[in-house]
């Protein structure tokens, strides 16, 4: 006997493991079904990039564990899976190779996840969307013309797809919530220092940079955050993870919030009228859930806090591929990397020692500010994205010079990654679709250290407007 596709996606990761430890499916019938649906679809999406088979018959541990049989990707970008390549979308690193779980996989497997493979990466995380000059770019399951987003596209079309119900992704500038909006899914940026970062490194991206999951149901957003939450031995600062459970929480309503929301970007431009009308008709639902909701915004430089984030990034890229080339013993070829790339890390090599310390002090000022904002609202909200999923092209690192790309960038997604600097939670939640059927997301922000908060106002928002059953057709 097998589970047929059907009934495999009425499954959420939480339902999964229920099944296999009431005994209704088997653990194997459950990754017969996950390699059936990557084998049928990933020809047309791309969104996995290797599929480590004998998981399954390697993974042991606890039968009752919360997660025990349920397939997982890891990104491939800085999560070290031990005996499994990770190239962080570049063929630059092609066949690196870790002998050890980042201390995040090994909470998954602890927690009963089959760690099965790796999902596409955009190159080093830079891009928005996964098209790289080499292979096929990552494709929209609710469109294939269109981008899945990125850098964590791979996770979200594997989801959305089908392949499985969640799967792990990372966040240094909107890598979560982007593809979570791009794909119809739920993905929460958790607050700074909740998921631990270590061994292989400390601070991540100067506190930049999260990991976590897209989802399609918020509880199993919230699951998986209880297993993986908490710092682990060495950690430079931590965000404590709170008493009771995050699925004990989502199960009580968040209160009467103070929600604050804005349809335009931070300097004030309009936006694409569909995620305009996915914010607008969320604000509606809250009032109707008996919250109050009040048009505005934090007032703070967000061009000069994107210029001093990207500085931090950019030379954090530049040391990574320096020490890939003295690894190597030569320096890259120019076909091993997008065009774009060796710019940024051309850009990164240049920055002194005096021009990078005094970037913290611009993101001082500008998260100060922005702090300010939260001292009278409990959460914030703007579209995920300034546009629906654009056509794949629109966002080539081979085709676009650097300039040309970062506008690029910047109109697809301004509201991201101020949030990253600030460490605040922050989630993208599949409230509406366009008229064409491509999802749309919409950003929830809420206070640091108050990511309980935001998943039972997820809790509710899902109840309210279910979209569990809504499934790309692909």
């Amino acid at each position: 006997m097998s589970i047929t596709f059907t009934d495999y996606r009425a499954f959420d990761a939480m339902g999964l493991a229920n099944a296999v430890r009431r005994g209704d499916i088997s653990r194997r019938e459950v990754l017969e079904a996950t390699l059936a649906r990557v084998a049928a679809v990933n020809p047309q999406v791309n969104a996995v990039t290797y599929v480590h088979e004998a998981a399954a018959s390697e993974a042991s541990g606890d039968a009752q564990a919360p997660f025990a049989g349920v397939p997982y990707f890891i990104k491939d970008l800085h999560a070290p899976v031990a005996g499994m390549p990770l190239a962080h979308g570049s063929r630059l690193f092609a066949g690196d190779v870790h002998d050890f779980d980042s201390e995040t996989v090994a909470r998954l497997r602890r927690a009963g996840f089959v760690i099965l493979g790796r999902t596409a990466s955009s190159e080093f995380g830079m891009n928005a969307s996964i098209e790289p000059s080499l292979g096929q770019p990552t494709r929209n399951p609710w469109n294939l013309a269109h981008t899945a987003g990125g850098s964590s596209g791979g996770a979200g079309a594997a989801v959305a797809s089908g392949m499985l119900p969640a799967t792990h992704a990372t966040d240094s500038g909107g890598s979560i919530r982007i593809p979570a909006s791009c794909n119809g899914l739920v993905g929460l940026k958790p607050t700074r220092g909740l998921i631990p970062t270590g061994p292989h490194r400390g601070e991540a991206s100067h506190g930049l940079s999260h990991e976590h999951a897209v989802t399609r149901s918020v509880r199993d957003c919230a699951a998986i955050l209880d297993v993986t939450a908490g710092p682990d031995t060495g950690a430079p600062y931590f965000t404590a993870k709170p008493a009771e459970s995050y699925l004990q929480a989502i199960a009580r309503p968040p209160g009467r919030l103070r929600i604050a929301f804005t349809t335009t970007t931070f300097d004030g431009r309009a936006v694409d009228a569909e995620c305009r009308t996915a914010v607008e008709n969320t604000v509606r639902l809250l009032q109707d859930l008996g919250h109050e909701v009040e048009e505005r915004r934090p007032e703070f430089d967000g061009a000069a806090l994107g210029a001093a984030c990207g500085t931090l990034l950019l030379t954090g890229l530049a040391a990574l591929v320096d020490a890939r080339e003295t690894q190597l013993g030569r320096s890259a070829r120019p076909d091993e990397m997008d065009a774009v790339v060796h710019a940024a890390i051309a850009m990164g090599r240049k920055v002194s020692g005096v021009q990078y310390a005094s970037r913290f002090a611009v993101i001082n000022r500008e998260v100060r500010r922005i702090g300010r904002f939260f001292e009278s609202a409990d959460v914030f909200i703007t579209p995920t994205m300034a546009k629906p999923p654009v056509a794949i092209g629109q966002l080539s690192m081979q085709t676009l010079t650097m300039e040309q790309f970062q506008q690029a960038m910047a109109a697809f997604c301004p509201f991201t990654g101020a949030f990253n600097a600030t460490g605040q939670p922050a989630m993208s939640l599949p409230l509406h679709w366009t008229a064409a059927g491509l999802p749309v997301g919409v950003q929830f922000v809420g206070r640091f250290g108050e990511d309980a908060r935001l998943l039972q106002l997820a809790a509710q928002l899902e109840q309210a407007a279910p979209w569990f059953k809504r499934t790309a057709s692909l």
